[in-house]
């Protein structure tokens, strides 16, 4: 069954290709599909294009799908287009003429883009609940380790002291900007295309402001042609989100790398987290983070993969942009999926104590002296000086004890505040409401 099919069926081999793999990923985009529909047809009754029976019995069957589709039960049959094909379908199977009527001032248009924007918003709940989590666990084990001192580096060469709590901190203040970006796709997301059908409107009096309320949008998508051109511009937005938490997930996963090896030893884990070799019986492998990396490095491809599909279409609507979904709906969940565990992983992250005491180390105090000197008098150029005087006659001697005190440095985490950070940029999406909505929809 095909919503826009008439009298004449469709070469097999046609059919094959444009559907693609659109069966599959509209199975994620089910429980919405029939939100959207719910909110739909109250619409349509309150504006005289069903009668109160007929959204009684429409309602009611479409909430049964709703807790199939959510228990992973729903599927779609052989020969079903999509998702919304489906849908009326078993409407019109079970309740006969009236189940056709869900249609009426809505085009598939319409309906993927507001399934897409749902599904979307769901998703970046998720996401923003994981770096949650992830920065919690971040800021649990940069305090813990936050006296264990650990050389830092510029242009990959010992530099000045930096501290695992210091390190681990700075990752949890990243993502907390990148919820920021998060938001920014979220923001762009929540506003509600339905009622623009083709993308030109309907002659039927249709309330979106209604429909808008009913499913948690903040607004709607105002102009019909416009609404339809989100198609693709919230993908993007979306994917620019996804990389920028990537490529934080990818410089730290690139560090635990580093910093696990031996040639730093500054952290380690549990046997069972890391992976071994064929021939070398010592190997103790980080391939999550290996894994980690890679595949962030990917997703940070993600946004230009997009903008590719969509470079050369004008406005209105294409079957190129099908194809988003197959690039956009991998990626989200490979960043879920790396999220989860590198969270579990560096909640069970073991520290070196004693890596600074190394003689190797040495020199990463040597700014340390010439403050010290700076403190006692002497200007700063003359300390630098003396101070490169002492390393090149081989008499200087490093203080291992660090003094900084002011805010984000060694002494002063500033923890809390990234933390009060965190949960600011959280507090702005309105997760809530939008629950508040669907559970009055299916109630």
């Amino acid at each position: 069954m095909k919503l826009w099919q008439k009298s004449t069926d469709v070469n097999k081999k046609i059919e094959a290709f444009t559907i693609g793999n659109d069966q599959e990923l509209d199975l994620l985009l089910a429980p919405y599909d029939i939100l959207g529909s719910l909110a739909h047809i109250q619409m349509l009754q309150e504006i005289g294009l069903l009668e109160k029976s007929e959204l009684k019995e429409l309602s009611e069957e479409l909430k049964s799908l709703y807790l199939l589709a959510l228990k992973g039960e729903l599927t779609i049959d052989e020969g079903m287009e999509d998702i919304h094909s489906q849908v009326e379908f078993l409407l019109t199977q079970k309740l006969g003429e009236v189940g056709k009527k869900i249609h009426s001032g809505r085009s598939r248009n319409d309906q993927v883009l507001v399934d897409l924007k749902m599904y979307f918003r769901s998703e970046i709940e998720e996401i923003a609940g994981m770096i949650e989590s992830f920065t919690s666990t971040l800021l649990r084990q940069s305090e813990m380790y936050k006296d264990v001192l650990i050389p830092g580096y510029t242009h990959m060469q010992v530099a000045m002291p930096s501290s695992i709590g210091l390190w681990l901190g700075a990752y949890a203040e990243s993502l907390s900007d990148d919820l920021i970006a998060l938001r920014a796709a979220y923001e762009m997301i929540n506003k509600n295309p339905l009622g623009s059908a083709a993308g030109y409107g309907s002659s039927f009096p249709l309330d979106r402001e209604r429909t808008t309320r009913l499913l948690g949008f903040d607004e709607p998508n105002y102009n019909v042609v416009y609404a339809q051109m989100t198609r693709g511009k919230s993908e993007v937005a979306l994917a620019n989100a996804l990389a920028s938490i990537a490529t934080t997930l990818a410089k730290f996963s690139m560090d635990v790398c580093m910093y696990a090896g031996q040639n730093f030893g500054f952290i380690s884990f549990p046997d069972e987290l890391t992976t071994g070799s064929s021939i070398m019986p010592h190997k103790k492998n980080p391939d999550v983070f290996e894994l980690v990396r890679g595949r962030c490095n990917q997703l940070m491809s993600l946004p230009n993969e997009l903008h590719l599909l969509l470079s050369n279409l004008p406005s209105g609507y294409h079957r190129d942009l099908q194809q988003l979904k197959e690039h956009l709906f991998p990626g989200i969940q490979t960043l879920k999926q790396c999220l989860d565990i590198a969270d579990f992983a560096i909640g069970k992250l073991k520290v070196n104590p004693n890596i600074i005491n190394d003689p190797r180390y040495d020199y990463l105090f040597t700014v340390e002296l010439v403050n010290e000197l700076v403190l006692q008098g002497m200007p700063f150029r003359d300390a630098y000086r003396e101070v490169g005087k002492r390393v090149e006659e081989g008499t200087y001697e490093p203080n291992r004890e660090v003094k900084h005190a002011h805010l984000g440095s060694l002494g002063n985490l500033a923890n809390e505040q990234i933390g009060e950070k965190i949960e600011r940029e959280l507090a702005k999406f309105n997760f809530e409401e939008v629950r508040q909505c669907f559970d009055a929809l299916i109630r």
